[in-house]
C-alpha cells in the first residue's frame, strides 16, 4: 500500500491517547449509550481472530453512534480468575497470577493496536483485590438476604483433577480435560438462590431485544411448568413419596413409578433380593452426566427395587423402579410412568415388558397409535371417563385434595446456582467457621479476604487454600475466638455476574459502585458476545441485577437491554480454529502487513456479523486493494480541489449522479450500520467509491465546493470502519482533529429523486429499447417520445398500434399487430 499501514495506526493511537479523545464524560451532551463487549478471559497469551470479530465491529458501531450524537461509554477489562490458569500453573510451575498478568499485558497491547475507543480509565481486572473485594461484598449481601446458603449436595467429581466439574464439563461420563471417569460425590457447597427469581426471569425475558434462540434457551433452562404433586404410598409400609406431573389426567394409566438413583428413598425401598443389582446400577449412574442421562436418544436403563406403590386414584399396586433418566435435583426425584401416553415411558415399558394401559383417546377417535401424547378424552379411568383432558385435570386434583394425596404445584427445571469451587485461582468466599458461633460472614470492614500468593497447587482432592495454615487460621469476628476460613473459592461466573456495574465507578474504594452513577448509565444498551453463555453468564447477570434491585442498589430490572451474538470465524479449512488443527488465525501478522483497519474491514465485509464464516487470505488482500484504491481516489480529489482551473459552481448531470450516489450511500450505510449489518454497509461505501472514481475520470470541469462536501461525507462514512485511515485522510484534507468529533452525514431525500429515469419500451410484452426520460413528463409526452424512438419505429413498421400503456417511471408497453 502506498502510505497506509502500522505507522499510521500508531500515529493516531498515540494522538487519541494523548488527547484523551475517548475519555468518557458523564456530563457531556448527548443521550447516554453504554456499549459493552463481553470481556475476554486471559487464559491464552494472545487475542485471536474470534476476539477481533467481537470487539472490532462493535467498536465500529459505537463510533457510528458517537458521530450520531450519542455520549458513548465503552469500557474494557479482563475476566481473570479461572481454572485454565491454575491448570497451566500445575503443568508449568508458573504461578497463575504471573501468567495471567503477562497475558493481560499482551492482550492490552493488542486491544490498543486495534484502535478501539475503549475507556481504559474504567478498566476492571477481576483477579485484582480492589475488584474481588466487592465480589465478596456481593456474596455477603446475598447471604444477608437469604439468597446465599450452604448445604450438602451431589456433584460431578473428577478423581484425577480432584475438583468439581460442571455438567457441561462431563462428556460421556468422562472429564473433558483428562478423560478420567467422573464420579458422583456429596460435598457441602455454597449456593445462590436463583430459583427465588425463576418466575421473573421467565416473565421478563420477552421484554428484551435479544436473539429469539437465546431467549428460548433460557426459557427452557428455567423450565416453568404447572402441574400437580401426587402422593404415592408404598404398599405394606409407612413410606410415601410425591411425584410432580403436568399430565395428572393420565394418572389412571400409571403402571410403574421410577426413582432417581440418588433418591434417598431407593435404599429404604430396595428389598434384599434386589439390593446387589440396585447398588451396581447406582454406581453406573453416578458416572453419567445429567445431560447424558436426559438425552432423548439414549437407550433407557433401569432396575426393579422389589417394592410396590399404590396408585392414589384407583388403588392399583404398581412396581417401583430405579432409572437414571430421573434426576434427584429436578422435581421430587420421583416420577410416575404412563407408557401409553409418554414416549420415554413407552420405550422403558417396552424394553422391560411392563404394562401399557391407554387412558386417553383422541377427541374424534382418529388416532389409535401408542404412545398417544396429545390431549383428548379420558377412557378406562372410572368416574372420570368421558371428561376432556382439561376438565379431567381439575376433577382429579380436586379428588386427590379431598383424600390428602395431591395438590396443584408450579415446578421449575432451574436449580440453585452452585458457586463453590475446590480450586485456588478464584475469589475466596468471605466466611469463617467458629466452633462457638458456627457460620460467620466476614465483616465488610475486613474485606477483601485476600488470596495468598504462596500456595501448593498439586491437586489432591482438597481445596488448595485448605493447605495454607496462615490463610485458614483466623479470629472469629463475633466472639474473638479461633475460627477457620472457608477454603473454597467462588465460581468465576460470580465475578462476571456484576462487572458491568463496576466499570462505571471502577476506582471507588468505599463502595462497589456509586448508586446514582450506575443508575444514570445502566442498563447496558448494547451487549455483544458469544451465544455459549446463554444459560450461565447471561442468566446469572440477570439474577444478580434483580437481587441488587430488591436490595435498593439498582433502579432497573435487566442488565442488558439489547444483545447481539457475533458469529464464529472458522479456519481457512472451514473448521473451528484450534492449535491442534493448525488452522488458527493470529491477527498480529496480518496487522503488521496490512494495518488494523484492513483487518477490521475484512472481518466486517467478509462475513455477516451474526453468522461468521471461513477465513480467506484472498479476502483480506482484496480489502487491502480497496483501501489502497480509496487512498488514491482521495488523493485525486484533493488535487482536483486545489486545481485553480476548477471554477464551476453549478451542478450538471455528472454532479447530480455523484450526489445521488452520495446520498444513496448515506441512507443505506446508516440503516445497515444501525442494524450491525456491516457487510452490506461497506458494500454501499464501495459503490460510492466507484461513483467518485467515475466522476473524477470525467473530463468536464469540476464543481469544487460540491466535490469537497462529497469528500467530507465520504471520509465520515468510512470513519467507523477504518478509523486510523479516516483520521489521516481528514487531516490531509486540512480539517481539525478529530473526524470522530464530527456529526454523521445528513441525508438529503431530494437528492434521491432523479431528474431522469431509465424506462423500458416493450412491443407486445418484449423489450425492444431502453431510454432515459425526464421524470416530470406526462403520460402523453412519454408516449410521444417512445413512439418516435428510431428503434421502436423500425419494430413497428407494417404493424397497427392497438394500445399504448404507460407505467410511470418504469415502462411503456405498446400493443401492436
Amino acid at each position: 500500500m502506498s502510505n497506509y499501514g502500522t505507522s499510521i495506526d500508531r500515529k493516531w493511537q498515540d494522538k487519541w491517547e494523548d488527547s484523551k479523545l475517548y475519555k468518557f464524560d458523564e456530563n457531556a451532551k448527548g443521550e447516554k449509550l453504554y456499549v459493552l463487549e463481553m470481556f475476554s478471559y486471559p487464559s491464552g497469551a494472545k487475542l485471536h481472530a474470534g476476539h477481533w470479530f467481537n470487539y472490532g465491529p462493535t467498536d465500529s458501531w459505537a463510533r457510528f453512534k458517537r458521530m450520531k450524537g450519542y455520549n458513548v461509554f465503552q469500557p474494557m477489562g479482563f475476566d481473570a480468575f479461572g481454572l485454565p490458569a491454575e491448570n497451566y500453573a500445575i503443568k508449568t510451575g508458573i504461578h497463575p497470577n504471573d501468567s495471567t498478568m503477562q497475558n493481560i499485558k499482551n492482550m492490552e497491547e493488542q486491544l490498543r493496536a486495534m484502535g478501539a475507543m475503549f475507556n481504559w480509565e474504567n478498566e476492571v481486572v477481576t483477579c485484582f483485590p480492589d475488584y474481588y473485594k466487592w465480589t465478596q461484598w456481593l456474596f455477603l449481601k446475598l447471604y444477608e438476604k437469604g439468597l446465599a446458603y450452604r448445604k450438602k449436595a451431589p456433584v460431578n467429581w473428577c478423581p484425577s483433577c480432584n475438583t468439581v466439574l460442571a455438567n457441561e464439563q462431563v462428556i460421556e461420563g468422562l472429564c473433558e480435560r483428562c478423560e478420567s471417569e467422573v464420579q458422583k460425590k456429596d460435598l457441602t457447597q455454597w449456593f445462590f438462590k436463583i430459583t427465588d427469581y425463576a418466575d421473573e426471569l421467565l416473565d421478563k425475558i420477552d421484554t428484551l431485544d435479544w436473539p429469539e434462540k437465546t431467549k428460548s434457551m433460557q426459557k427452557h433452562w428455567i423450565g416453568r411448568s404447572k402441574g400437580a404433586e401426587v402422593t404415592f404410598k408404598i404398599d405394606n409400609s409407612d413410606i410415601s413419596f410425591d411425584v410432580f406431573t403436568t399430565r395428572v389426567d393420565t394418572l389412571n394409566g400409571v403402571t410403574y413409578v421410577v426413582l432417581a438413583p440418588e433418591s434417598p428413598y431407593v435404599d429404604n425401598l430396595t428389598t434384599n433380593e434386589y439390593k446387589a443389582k440396585v447398588e451396581e446400577y447406582k454406581d453406573l449412574a453416578a458416572k453419567q452426566s445429567e445431560i447424558e442421562r436426559q438425552s432423548t436418544t439414549r437407550e433407557k436403563t433401569g432396575v426393579f427395587t422389589g417394592s410396590y406403590a399404590i396408585n392414589p386414584v384407583n388403588g392399583k399396586k404398581v412396581p417401583v423402579w430405579v432409572g437414571d433418566y430421573v434426576l434427584a435435583t429436578y422435581g421430587t426425584g420421583c416420577v410416575m410412568a404412563v407408557p401409553a401416553h409418554d414416549e420415554r415411558d413407552f420405550q422403558f415399558a417396552t424394553k422391560f415388558n411392563l404394562p401399557i394401559e391407554r387412558v386417553i383417546k383422541s377427541k374424534n377417535n382418529s388416532d389409535d397409535t401408542l404412545p398417544f401424547t396429545e390431549y383428548g378424552v379420558l377412557v378406562n379411568s372410572g368416574e372420570f371417563d368421558g371428561l376432556t383432558t382439561e376438565d379431567a385435570k381439575e376433577a382429579i386434583v380436586k379428588s386427590l385434595e379431598e383424600k390428602g394425596l395431591g395438590r396443584w404445584k408450579v415446578n421449575f427445571r432451574l436449580r440453585d446456582w452452585l458457586v463453590s469451587r475446590q480450586r485456588y485461582w478464584g475469589a475466596p468466599i468471605p466466611v469463617v467457621y467458629c466452633d462457638k458461633c458456627g457460620i460467620v460472614p466476614v465483616p465488610e470492614s475486613q474485606l477483601p479476604v485476600e488470596l495468598p500468593y504462596d500456595i501448593e497447587f498439586t491437586p489432591d482432592g482438597k481445596s488448595p487454600l485448605s493447605k495454607s495454615e496462615d490463610f485458614l487460621n483466623t479470629t472469629c469476628p463475633k466472639c474473638g475466638g479461633h475460627a477457620v476460613r472457608e477454603s473454597d473459592t467462588l465460581d468465576t461466573f460470580v465475578c462476571s455476574s456484576w462487572y458491568y456495574l463496576r466499570y462505571v465507578d471502577n476506582k471507588n474504594t468505599e463502595k462497589a459502585f456509586d448508586i446514582d452513577k450506575v443508575n444514570s448509565l445502566l442498563p447496558v444498551d448494547k451487549y455483544v458476545g458469544g451465544p455459549e453463555h446463554a444459560c450461565m453468564h447471561l442468566l446469572y447477570a440477570r439474577f444478580i441485577t434483580k437481587a441488587l434491585r430488591d436490595m435498593g442498589y439498582l433502579k432497573f430490572d435487566e442488565p442488558f437491554t439489547s444483545l447481539t451474538h457475533q458469529g464464529l470465524i472458522l479456519g481457512p479449512d472451514g473448521l473451528k480454529m484450534s492449535k491442534s488443527k493448525g488452522n488458527t488465525i493470529a491477527p498480529d501478522d496480518y496487522i503488521k502487513e496490512f494495518g488494523a483497519d484492513v483487518f477490521r474491514m475484512y472481518l466486517m465485509f467478509g462475513f455477516a456479523y451474526t453468522e461468521g464464516g471461513a477465513w480467506s487470505d484472498d479476502g483480506i488482500k482484496s480489502m487491502a486493494r480497496f483501501v489502497d484504491r480509496s487512498e488514491r481516489i482521495l488523493q485525486e480529489c484533493r488535487e482536483e480541489i486545489s486545481n485553480k482551473e476548477n471554477t464551476k459552481t453549478s451542478m450538471d448531470k455528472t454532479e447530480k449522479e455523484l450526489n445521488y450516489a452520495r446520498h444513496y450511500a448515506i441512507k443505506h450505510v446508516t440503516e445497515d450500520t444501525e442494524k450491525l449489518q456491516f457487510n452490506t454497509a461497506i458494500a454501499r461505501i464501495m459503490e460510492f467509491t466507484n461513483s467518485l472514481s467515475k466522476y473524477l475520470n470525467d473530463e468536464n470541469n469540476k464543481n469544487i465546493s460540491f466535490l469537497e462536501e462529497t469528500l467530507i461525507d465520504y471520509i465520515k462514512l468510512l470513519a467507523p470502519f477504518a478509523p486510523h485511515f479516516a483520521e489521516e485522510q481528514w487531516e490531509l484534507l486540512g480539517k481539525n482533529f478529530s473526524v470522530f468529533n464530527e456529526s454523521w452525514p445528513t441525508l438529503d431525500p431530494k437528492a434521491l429523486i432523479k431528474d431522469e429515469v431509465e424506462i423500458a419500451i416493450q412491443i407486445s410484452g418484449k423489450i425492444r429499447a431502453r431510454i432515459n426520460i425526464p421524470t416530470n413528463l406526462t403520460d402523453d409526452e412519454i408516449k410521444e417520445i417512445a413512439l418516435n424512438d428510431k428503434t421502436i419505429k423500425d419494430h413497428l413498421e407494417g404493424k397497427n398500434i392497438i394500445k399504448v400503456i404507460v407505467v410511470k417511471g418504469k415502462l411503456v408497453n405498446i400493443v401492436a399487430k
